[in-house]
């Protein structure tokens, strides 16, 4: 894999539990700071629906 530049919500500065982005030509990749090691790769249409649902409010607890 190369070398990835992970970027994290400005509403989360101190890192303590945070998801984390990176995103590349070919795919993104979201990990948790919790975990780092554990990195899920989605193509740009697993992307779209992921953010799309997010913004819906389908995973509000």
């Amino acid at each position: 894999m190369e070398t990835l530049h992970w970027k994290r919500p400005a509403a989360c500065p101190d890192g303590a539990s945070c998801p984390e982005v990176a995103i590349a030509p070919e795919a993104v990749y979201v990990r948790s700071s919790l975990r780092p090691e554990a990195v899920a790769q989605l193509d740009v249409d697993e992307w779209r629906d992921l953010v799309s649902a997010i913004r819906a409010g389908e995973f509000a607890v």
